[in-house]
């Protein structure tokens, strides 16, 4: 909820706190920052307000990745039409008039919340690699790009480790394809145990490469997860004949970390680990060759 006047606050909080958490700011720089903290499901607006308006808040909300697809009701006492289309144009889902209507309020909220929710599956289904069941790159993406963007306000480490299953085509050729596939599905399972925080993202990058982006990790701690995927790995002996490496599947392993800047994006941190990846390779795989990257 983002108003100025505060018993407006307290008057919709009676309305909804039994059915929802409930977190409110008084000003629209409090509110972008609550909006960023939190990633609520829904915003209660009001247009009136010093300094940024609703309007601008709005705007701001949906000009953002990483907020874009929060839903925002507008809940002003201005009522004229062009009012009421500027808010639909800036990104707003909805309109509610002052003075308000509990029982609307209520239908209103539960309505758009609904719809998010069933918008929220959808999107988490297309986030998910078919093979695997962990993200896929488009999640992995999404995530890299928002994480680059809190860390770098916050100055805050952001490490990513990048791998990928040592001699996978000749572990096809030897077993079959449908055996490489469920070779692939371990290692994910694996990875998916091994990274334990909730903000750990463990995804398949593309054939047999992986990724896990690892927030407000520095170098040493991203190593140490690297190495933990390496060794567990390895101890599932999942038979691998045709490697030159080991009688079972190994992987490679490269750890960039740095701490994100505005000026930069999160490309080249991917670059970085990609090459460290490839270094580890020449080096004789089955191995993790990690780096501290200067802030980007």
């Amino acid at each position: 909820m983002v108003d100025d006047i505060p018993s407006n606050v307290h008057v919709l909080s009676r309305i909804l706190k039994d059915d929802y958490d409930i977190y409110f700011a008084t000003d629209g720089e409090k509110a972008l920052d609550l909006v960023q903290a939190r990633m609520p499901d829904l915003v209660l607006l009001d247009i009136m307000m010093p300094g940024m308006d609703g309007f601008e808040v709005c705007r701001r909300i949906k000009g953002d990745p990483a907020t874009h697809d929060i839903p925002v009701i507008f809940i002003s006492a201005k009522s004229e039409v062009e009012d009421e289309t500027r808010g639909l144009e800036v990104g707003a889902i909805d309109f509610i008039t002052k003075p308000i209507s509990p029982p609307i309020v209520k239908a209103r909220v539960r309505n758009h919340l609904l719809l998010k929710r069933q918008t929220d599956l959808l999107r988490s289904l297309s986030f998910l690699d078919g093979l695997t069941g962990i993200a896929n790159r488009r999640r992995f993406d999404d995530t890299m790009t928002r994480e680059w963007r809190r860390c770098a306000r916050s100055h805050l480490p952001l490490s990513l480790i990048i791998l990928d299953v040592d001699h996978f085509k000749a572990y096809n050729d030897q077993y079959g394809h449908q055996s490489g596939d469920e070779c692939l599905r371990i290692v994910a399972e694996v990875l998916s145990e091994r990274a334990r925080r909730p903000s750990d993202l463990v995804a398949r990058y593309g054939g047999e490469e992986f990724v896990c982006l690892l927030p407000e990790t520095d170098g040493a701690g991203a190593t140490d997860v690297a190495e933990g995927f390496r060794a567990a790995v390895a101890q599932r002996r999942i038979p691998h004949a045709q490697s030159p490496v080991a009688r079972h599947v190994t992987i490679s392993l490269g750890v960039a970390s740095v701490i994100p800047s505005a000026e930069s994006g999160p490309d080249r941190l991917a670059e970085m680990a990609d090459q460290l990846l490839y270094r580890a390779k020449r080096a004789g795989r089955n191995r993790v060759q990690g780096a501290t990257v200067p802030a980007l």
